[in-house]
C-alpha cells in the first residue's frame, strides 16, 4: 500500500456510492491519506448505517449539501444507467473548482449523460478502475483493490490539465496504474476485454440451467476449474451489467459479431477433425495468457492463483 509521506492529493474526496468500488476508494483514501477528510454519501439510509459501522470513512452522511461543501474531489461511484441522476442531484451542490469523476465501465455513454448536468466551473474527468470482485455491498470494500490494476482516464476535449494531473495522483496515490484515451477507444478496447467475457459467462451458466435437475446437479458438484471460474463472473452484480450492455451496446455488438465468426470457424475445425489448425489455434491463445501474466495482470500459480481446500 503506497504512503502519504508527500500529503493528501486534495483536502475533501466525496465518495457517491458505498458498494464494492465506493467502499475500497473510502478505504484506501484513507489508508493512503489521499484525501485529508474522506466523505461517503449514499441516499440508503442503511447502506450509510453499515459504513459508519465499519468505518470506512471520516464523514458518511446521505445529506448531498453537506457532504459536497467544499469537496475538491466528487467521484460517481453508481451503476451507468443512473450516471445522468446521480450528476442532476449533485449539481445543485457542486461548488466551482470542484473535479467530478466516475467510474463506470462505459465512457462515452456517461460523457453524454453527465455533461449536461453539469454547472460551470465543475470538471467532468471520466475513469475507469479495471478492478473488481463478484461480491457487492459496502462490506466487499477493500482498501487494496486497486493495488497494481490499471485506472484508465478519458478526459473530453478542452479538460484543463490540472483536473486530469489531480486524478492521475489520486489514482496513483492508490495503488493503479494509469492509463490516458478517448471516450470511444475505452469503450472498444473494453467491450472486448470485459464485457464479451462476462456475456459469454452468463450464456455458459445460463445453459447449465437448461439440464435437468439430476444432470444440472452434477454441473455443479463436478465443476471443473473452467466452469467455476465462469460462475465467478457470472455472479457479478446484475443491476450493473445490465446497465453496461445497454449503454455499449454497439461495441458489444460488434465485439459479439467478431466472435461469433471465430467460433463458427472453431467449430468447422473440429466437425473436420482438423488437428493441425486446432494445435495452431490454441497455441496461438496459449500466448496471450503468458503475456498477461508477463504483464502482472495475474499470477502464474497452478489453478489461477487459488488456494487448494485441504486434503481430505
Amino acid at each position: 500500500m503506497p504512503t502519504h509521506d508527500a500529503g493528501p492529493i486534495t483536502e475533501r474526496v466525496v465518495v457517491v456510492g458505498m458498494g464494492l468500488i465506493g467502499g475500497s476508494i473510502a478505504l484506501a483514501a484513507r489508508a493512503t491519506g489521499a484525501a485529508t477528510t474522506v466523505v461517503a454519501l449514499d441516499v440508503s439510509e442503511a447502506v450509510m448505517a453499515r459504513v459508519r459501522e465499519l468505518g470506512l470513512a471520516d464523514v458518511a452522511t446521505g445529506d448531498m449539501a453537506e457532504a459536497l461543501r467544499g469537496a475538491g474531489l466528487v467521484i460517481l461511484c453508481v451503476p451507468v444507467g443512473a450516471s445522468a441522476a446521480a450528476a442532476a442531484a449533485l449539481a445543485p451542490h457542486l461548488e466551482p473548482g470542484t473535479v467530478l469523476s466516475d467510474t463506470g465501465s462505459v465512457k462515452s455513454s456517461v460523457v453524454t449523460q453527465v455533461m449536461p448536468q453539469l454547472p460551470a466551473g465543475v470538471t467532468f474527468v471520466p475513469a475507469h478502475p479495471i478492478a473488481g470482485t463478484e461480491f457487492s455491498g459496502p462490506d466487499a470494500g477493500l482498501a487494496s483493490l486497486f493495488q497494481a490494476r490499471w485506472c484508465i482516464l478519458t478526459p473530453i476535449d478542452g479538460t484543463t490539465p490540472s483536473a486530469i494531473a489531480l486524478l492521475d495522483a489520486f489514482w496513483s496515490r492508490l495503488g493503479a496504474r494509469v492509463a490516458v484515451m478517448t471516450p470511444e477507444h475505452h469503450d472498444r478496447v473494453l467491450a472486448l476485454t470485459s464485457h464479451l467475457p462476462h456475456m459469454i459467462a452468463y450464456n455458459i451458466v445460463g445453459t447449465a440451467t437448461d439440464f435437468g435437475d439430476e444432470t444440472q446437479s452434477e454441473v455443479i458438484r463436478f465443476s471443473a476449474s473452467g466452469f467455476r471460474d465462469f460462475t465467478r463472473i457470472a455472479a457479478s452484480d446484475p443491476v450493473m451489467w445490465r446497465d453496461i450492455f445497454l449503454h455499449n451496446r454497439e461495441a458489444v455488438l460488434e465485439m459479439f459479431e467478431r466472435f461469433s465468426t471465430d467460433l463458427s470457424q472453431l467449430e468447422g475445425w473440429i466437425r473436420d477433425g482438423d488437428g493441425d489448425a486446432l494445435l495452431a489455434f490454441f497455441t496461438r491463445t496459449r500466448a496471450i495468457r503468458r503475456s498477461i501474466v508477463a504483464q502482472g495482470q495475474d499470477t502464474a500459480m497452478p489453478d489461477f492463483g487459488r488456494r487448494q481446500p485441504p486434503a481430505g
